[in-house]
C-alpha cells in the first residue's frame, strides 16, 4: 500500500454519493457494513426514484464543474460521471417501471439483503425485526411504480411476472423465508419480547409479499405481454450498464458463435482423453468417479475451505501480492437453497471478511469436484475476492465509490472468467476432469452472448433457421449444458428478463484478456504479468472502457 494520499475534491463529490445513496436506501449500509439506521428501505415509489434521478443530476453537475488533479481523480470523474450517465438515459427509458424479474429486481432484493445482515448481538437481530416490519411499504413503492408502467405502456413481459408469483408466493407461504428466519434461525437466547417482536415482523412480511403475488396476479400478469426480447435500443442501454463499455453488437455476437465453436472444439478433444467418446461420455465417466465425490454440505464447506486456503497461500507466494486482510476468505453453505454460488466482499475494515457462499438446493447431498474446482477460483482466488478485496484494501488510495461500489459485471464477471483461464495456465487445472468442468462453464458462458443477443436483437439464428425466438433459446441452451431442466428453465427464464448481464461475463474475458494481450504488445520484453495484475487491481472496479484508459495512459 502507497503512502495515504489526501483527499481531493472529487473525492469529496464521490464521499458525498456513497453518503447519498445510503440515505435513500439503508441497504447500502447494510452491503457497505456501515453504522446507521439500516431499518428501512429505499423509496420504490415513482417518486422515490425521481428523488434519485434529482440527486444522481447533482452530482454529475458537480463532477463536471471539478477538475481532475491526479489519474486517480481522472479514474474517478470518468467512470462516476459516465455511470450517471446511463443511470439517467436508462431511467428516461421507463426501465424502473418494469423492473421485474426472475432473479435481480426489487421482488429480491427486499428479501435477500436479510442474508448480510449482523446476526451477533440482540441489537442486530431487534434492527432485523424493524426491517422486516417495512418489507410492505416497500412494496407499496414498488406497486405503485410497476402500476405506472402499466399506465404508460412499460410492462414486463409475462414469463417474468409468472416466475415472480411463485417466488412471493414461496416467500408468503407458512414454511416459507420469513417464518424459517424468524422463528428457527433467530437464536433460543434472545429475550422473549425480542423473539415475539420477530414473530409478529416475520409475519408481517410475509403478508407482505402475500398481497404483492395478489397484484402480481390479478393487475400484471393479465397485461403483460408474451415477448420476451427487449429490442436493441433497451438492450444497448443494458450491455453498456453491464459491462461498462459499448461494444458493437453485431460483431459481439458472430464472436460468440465462433467462441462456441471454439469452446465446443477444445471440451470434445478433452472428452475423447477421459471417455473415449462424446462430451456426455466424459460428464458421465467423471460422474461416477468415486474421487471427485463429496457427501454432504458440511464436507462440501470444508472441501470448498481448503481448496480456497490453498489457492490463497500458493498464489500469494508466486503469482500474486495478496496483503494479510485479504488472505482470509471464508466459505458458507448459504441459508437460502436457490442453487446459486456467490461471492460478498469484505466490509470496509474487514471485520467482516470476504465470502464465498453456496445455495444448495433442497435434497441435493453429494457434489463433484470436477464440476466445481473452477468455481472455487471463480468466486475466491484469484477471482471475485482477490479482485474485489483488493480495492477495499487500497483505502489510501480510493474513496469509498471507487472501493465498494463501482465496476461493472463486466469488470468483475470478466475478470472472474479470465481467473479461471489464467488458473489453467498457471498449471492449477491440468487434470483433465478438472480442466473439462472449466470448459464446460466457459461453453455455457460463450453460449448466452450468442443466446442473449440473438433474442433481444431478434437476430437470425446459428442454425439459420429463422429469427431467434424464446422457445429456440431454451432448445439452445439445452444444447449447450448437460444440466438438469429445472436449471437450464431458471438460467434462460433469467437471460430473457435480465438483458445484457449473461453476456458480460464472455465478453468482460475478452476485453480484459485483449487489455493484457495489448500491454505486452507495448511493454515488450518488460512487461511482467505479477506487477500487470497488481496495476490493474489496484483501479479498483470500473467500467470496461475506463479499466483500458487507466491501464493504457489513454487519457
Amino acid at each position: 500500500m502507497t503512502e495515504h494520499r489526501k483527499p481531493t475534491a472529487l473525492d469529496r463529490i464521490a464521499e458525498e454519493w456513497v453518503d447519498t445513496l445510503c440515505e435513500l436506501d439503508p441497504d447500502y449500509r447494510v452491503w457497505l457494513g456501515r453504522d446507521g439506521d439500516v431499518t428501512g428501505f429505499a423509496d420504490l415509489s415513482p417518486a422515490g426514484h425521481e428523488t434519485w434521478d434529482a440527486a444522481a443530476r447533482r452530482t454529475l453537475a458537480a463532477l463536471d464543474a471539478t477538475e481532475a488533479v491526479d489519474d486517480i481523480d481522472r479514474v474517478t470523474k470518468e467512470d462516476l460521471s459516465s455511470t450517471l450517465r446511463l443511470a439517467l438515459e436508462t431511467s428516461d427509458s421507463g426501465w424502473h417501471l418494469r423492473d421485474l424479474n426472475n432473479i435481480a429486481s426489487p421482488a429480491q432484493g427486499l428479501r435477500d439483503v436479510f442474508d448480510l445482515m449482523p446476526t451477533e448481538t440482540d441489537d442486530h437481530w431487534g434492527a432485523i425485526a424493524s426491517k422486516l416490519g417495512n418489507i410492505g411499504d416497500a412494496l407499496e413503492g414498488y406497486r405503485a411504480s410497476l402500476r405506472e408502467g402499466i399506465r404508460q405502456g412499460h410492462i414486463p413481459a409475462r414469463r417474468q411476472v409468472i416466475e415472480v408469483i411463485s417466488q412471493a408466493e414461496r416467500n408468503s407461504g407458512k414454511n416459507g423465508f420469513f417464518v424459517d428466519f424468524t422463528t428457527n434461525t433467530a437464536p433460543d437466547s434472545l429475550p422473549e419480547s425480542l423473539r415475539a417482536d420477530l414473530r409478529s415482523a416475520g409475519e408481517s412480511a410475509r403478508a407482505a409479499y402475500h398481497e404483492f403475488a395478489t397484484f402480481l396476479r390479478d393487475e400484471l400478469a393479465p397485461v403483460a405481454h408474451e415477448h420476451d426480447g427487449v429490442g436493441r435500443d433497451l438492450y444497448a442501454l443494458h450491455s453498456q450498464h453491464f459491462l461498462g463499455a459499448k461494444v458493437d453488437l453485431d460483431e459481439t455476437y458472430e464472436w460468440g458463435i465462433e467462441e462456441l465453436r471454439r469452446m465446443v472444439t477444445e471440451q470434445e478433444a478433452i472428452a475423447k482423453r477421459i471417455a473415449g467418446g462424446s462430451v456426455a461420455d466424459a460428464v458421465t465417466a467423471l460422474d461416477n468417479d468415486p474421487t471427485r465425490k463429496i457427501h454432504g454440505t458440511d464436507a462440501l464447506q470444508a472441501w470448498m475451505q481448503n481448496l480456497s486456503d490453498t489457492a490463497v497461500r500458493e498464489l500469494g507466494e508466486k503469482h500474486f501480492d495478496i496483503p494479510a486482510p485479504m488472505r482470509k476468505l471464508e466459505c458458507h453453505i448459504a441459508p437460502t437453497k436457490d442453487g446459486g454460488i456467490y461471492y460478498t466482499g469484505p466490509s470496509d475494515d474487514f471485520s467482516r471478511a470476504g465470502r464465498m457462499w453456496w445455495s444448495v438446493p433442497e435434497g441435493v447431498t453429494e457434489f463433484d469436484t470436477w464440476r466445481e474446482t473452477t468455481t472455487v477460483y471463480h468466486e475466491g482466488v484469484p477471482g471475485h475476492h482477490l479482485q474485489i478485496a483488493q480495492a477495499v484494501y487500497n483505502a489510501d488510495e480510493l474513496n469509498t465509490w471507487r472501493r465498494q461500489l463501482a465496476g461493472s459485471s463486466g469488470h468483475a464477471e470478466g475478470w472472474a472468467l479470465y481467473a479461471e483461464r489464467l488458473m489453467a495456465e498457471l498449471g492449477y487445472l491440468d487434470d483433465d476432469g478438472d480442466r473439462f468442468g472449466m470448459l464446460d462453464g466457459q461453453r455455457m458462458r460463450a453460449a448466452r452472448v450468442v443466446l442473449d443477443i440473438g433474442v433481444h436483437l431478434g437476430k437470425q439464428r446459428p442454425d439459420g433457421n429463422g429469427q431467434w425466438t424464446a422457445d429456440y433459446a431454451f432448445e439452445f441452451m439445452r444444447n449447450n449444458v448437460l444440466l438438469e431442466e429445472e436449471f437450464v428453465r431458471f438460467e434462460v427464464t433469467r437471460y430473457l428478463g435480465w438483458p445484457g448481464q449473461a453476456p458480460s461475463y464472455k465478453v468482460g474475458q475478452r476485453i480484459w484478456e485483449d487489455l493484457r494481450a495489448e500491454s505486452e504488445r507495448l511493454e515488450g520484453s518488460s512487461f511482467d504479468l505479477r506487477v500487470w495484475h497488481k496495476r490493474a487491481l489496484e483501479i479498483g472496479g470500473t467500467g470496461l472502457d475506463t479499466l483500458k484508459k487507466a491501464v493504457l495512459g489513454n487519457w
